[in-house]
Parts: C-alpha cells; structure tokens; sequence
C-alpha cells in the first residue's frame, strides 16, 4: 500500500499550522493541568489542532468514493459553525437553570453593579473602532469584555465578523484568567482600606412568588428597552423559570447538567473550526487579544469606581468597591475571587453573598448589552 500521502502531508505542514498546534495544546494544558475552564478550552484546544492537519490528501481519498470534493474537515466547518449559531442560545437555558437570583432580589440597588462593569465593551469598542478595525468587528470585539463567552461568540456570529475563533479564544481564555486579571486590576484602583470596608450580609426572605416573577419581569422590561435582546435575556429567564416555578424539577436538572453540558461540548468543538491558521495567525488576532484583556480590565475598573462614586452619595451604608467589579458576568469565579481578596484586606469580611449578587446582576446585564449591540450594529454594513 503506498503511504507517500503520509509524507506529502509532513512536508506541507506550515509554519503558522505549528503555532496553531502549540495553541490547541496550550488550551488543552490549561484544561487538563490548570483546571481553567477545561468544558471549553479542552474541545476548543484539540479542535484547533484538528481543523489544521494537513489531512486534505487522504480525506480526498475517501471523499471522491463519495462524489465528496471538499473534503471532511471543510465539512465539518461549514456546518458547524452555521449550526453552532443557535447554540449559545440554548446554552442561555441551561446558565439560567444554574442561577439562584435570591440574593440579587434580597438587595436590589446591585442591579446598578451589574450595569456599570459593562462600560468596558462600549469603551473597546470605541478604540477598536479607532485602531482600523471595521465597525461590525469592533463590536464583536467590545463584546469580549461582557465576560460572557456564549455572548461573544453569537454576537460575532450574528455581525458576521471575520474573527469568530479569536474573539471566542480571547473570550473564553479572559474568563479563565479572572482570578488573575481581576485581583491586579481591583488593587490598582482600591487601598488596602477600602478593601477592607466590612458589609454584614444579613438574611433575607424572598417570596416564591417574586422568584418566579422575576425572571418574566426582566424579560419582558430587557424587549421593550432592547428588543435585540429578547432571545438572550428570554432563554435565559426562560431556563431560571424552569428552576423556580418547582413544577419542572427533571428538566431543571436536566438543563442543568446534560442539556448545558452537551451543548458547551459541541460549541467548544465547532468554533474551534474557525481557527483555521491562515485566517488566526494574523497580527489582527494579537490586536484583539490585548482589546480583550483592555475590556476585561476596564469592565472591573469601572465597576469599581461606580461604586466609589454611589458611596459618595449614601456615606451611611457604603458598599465596598470591590463588589462593583463582581458585576462582570464570569459567574461564579468573580464572585470567589472578591471574597478572596475581602478576607486578604480583613479575615473577618466575608463579601460573598454581595459579590453573588452583584455576579449575577452581571449574567443580565452583559445580556442585554449584547443585544444593544446586537441592535445598533447588527445592520451597519461591513
């Protein structure tokens, strides 16, 4: 049997092909030896080690017994990416079934936490637009500092933009990266004092009735003031119903764990198909990872001067600034690192409870900042 293909395939490896390996199995390290979100980076990792195998000669092989000249990769990526356009979608489902938003409904005035660490997008978006960047690509770029990777990755799609695997890389790598990103930017912007502002969390009931209203409430106000958004906030609200109207327990589970897990799996998989090596070894794909660490960066130091601001006008029930960056929407890992830093400043702070709250108000609000996005640019041409 001749095996010349094999060597044919050795030889015509390229030099940017060796890059993408040594990023795939990057991603897979940081999976397997990390633990850094190992659902999304593991499938993306070895997925950008496969769409870049010099496989073109002996998938022809097979693809013309079968009238097929395209060949099984090429395939592969044409329908998985159209494919994995609803999937972020229904991963809204499964993140909404997982998220308790009692201790958000226990203190709503951090609903405002939530909005303000979402300036870091609109912001990127203005110097990504300035650096050269067309206007759809900037704002798939921004949507990076949502810290929502789901979001980043239908926005993207949805514009159209020609950096869906970078801007899913970066997405997901930053959200990785939070329990270092976020402490470094948290301390460049707060004294050791003001991490140290104690808040006692007390108890507080909240009704079965208020939990199941919530998620129709929020629905219902994010279409009329975003209409863009309905299908992100929707799903979403749509998976914390099945949580909390208590009537749905197996298919709360279910979406818990099977339905968020298989769809993650499979969009991990598929976008990793746009990390082709000619179109993600570009300088363009560096730009965007810096954008993106800029976002992440500027999403917690604003939330954290926002705060600082409100407590300017309530001296007697300060809040301290660090919840201000839980409000970015890498839930729970944000929540965890505030706590963290909380007991550095103080062993006797516990902040958990707020920056929970903070952390989902954060889940809504990079939502509906997608589809602000979604709606202001989705129709600007390229």
């Amino acid at each position: 049997m001749d095996f010349s293909f094999l060597w044919q395939g050795l030889v015509s490896i390229t030099w940017q092909q060796l890059v993408m390996y040594a990023i795939g199995g990057l991603l897979i390290w940081l999976a397997i030896e990390k633990e850094l979100e190992p659902a999304l980076l593991m499938p993306m990792g070895f997925g950008a080690i496969l769409v870049n195998l010099p496989l073109s000669g002996v998938v022809n092989q097979f693809s013309q017994g079968m009238g097929e000249t395209r060949g099984i990769i090429q395939w592969l990526f044409e329908v998985g990416i159209e494919a994995s356009e609803a999937m972020p979608i229904l991963l809204f489902i499964g993140i909404g079934a997982m998220i308790d938003f009692g201790p958000l409904l226990a203190n709503p005035r951090l609903f405002l936490c939530g909005a303000a660490a979402q300036a870091g997008i609109f912001l990127t978006i203005i110097i990504a637009a300035f650096m050269g960047f067309d206007i759809r690509d900037a704002a798939s770029i921004g949507i990076i500092g949502a810290a929502d990777g789901p979001t980043a990755i239908l926005v993207s799609q949805v514009l159209h933009s020609k950096y869906v695997g970078a801007i899913a890389v970066a997405a997901y790598s930053y959200m990785a990266l939070v329990p270092i990103i976020q402490p470094l930017a948290i301390k460049m912007v707060t004294s050791k004092e003001e991490r140290a502002i104690p808040m006692t969390y007390t108890a507080q009931g909240v009704s079965r009735r208020t939990r199941i209203m919530f998620p129709i409430w929020v629905s219902v106000i994010s279409g009329l003031v975003a209409p863009a958004s309905v299908a992100l906030v929707g799903f979403l609200m749509f998976g914390n119903l099945i949580r909390e109207c208590g009537v749905l327990a197996a298919l709360s589970r279910t979406a818990q764990c099977e339905l968020a897990n298989l769809i993650t799996l499979l969009l991990g998989i598929t976008i990793s198909f746009s990390m082709k090596a000619d179109q993600f070894i570009q300088p363009e794909t560096l730009m965007i990872m810096g954008l993106g660490l800029v976002a992440f960066v500027l999403d917690s130091v604003v939330g954290v001067l926002f705060v600082k601001v409100l407590n300017l006008f309530a001296p007697g029930s300060r809040i301290n600034p660090m919840i201000g960056a839980a409000g970015i929407s890498a839930f729970p890992m944000s929540a965890r690192v505030i706590e963290k830093l909380g007991l550095e400043a103080d062993p006797q702070n516990h902040l958990l409870m707020y920056a929970i709250a903070a952390n989902v108000s954060g889940q809504i609000a990079s939502v509906v900042a997608g589809g602000v996005v979604l709606q202001y640019f989705a129709n600007m041409a390229s």
